[in-house]
C-alpha cells in the first residue's frame, strides 16, 4: 500500500468516471486505506453542494489550486 498523496482539508476535483458525474470542489475529510480490489489509497470527500459524503480512489481526484 502506498502513502496518501493528499491530506485532510485539501480541496480536490473528481474526474468524471462511469456514472459519477459530480463536479466542483470537494474537501478531503478522511484518509482511508486501500481495499483489496483497489490498491491505491482512498479518501472520504464532501462537496458543499451535496448532503452526503463520497469515497473516492486517489487516481480519480486532482488537487484544486483554488479553495471553495
Amino acid at each position: 500500500m502506498s502513502d496518501h498523496k493528499f491530506t485532510i482539508g485539501q480541496h480536490v476535483t473528481l474526474a468524471a468516471s462511469g456514472s459519477a458525474r459530480a463536479s466542483g470542489a470537494f474537501e478531503i475529510l478522511r484518509l482511508m486505506p486501500a481495499t483489496r480490489e483497489d490498491l491505491e489509497p482512498q479518501y472520504r470527500v464532501k462537496s458543499r453542494t451535496e448532503n452526503h459524503e463520497r469515497v473516492v480512489a486517489e487516481g480519480l481526484i486532482t488537487l484544486r489550486k483554488d479553495a471553495f
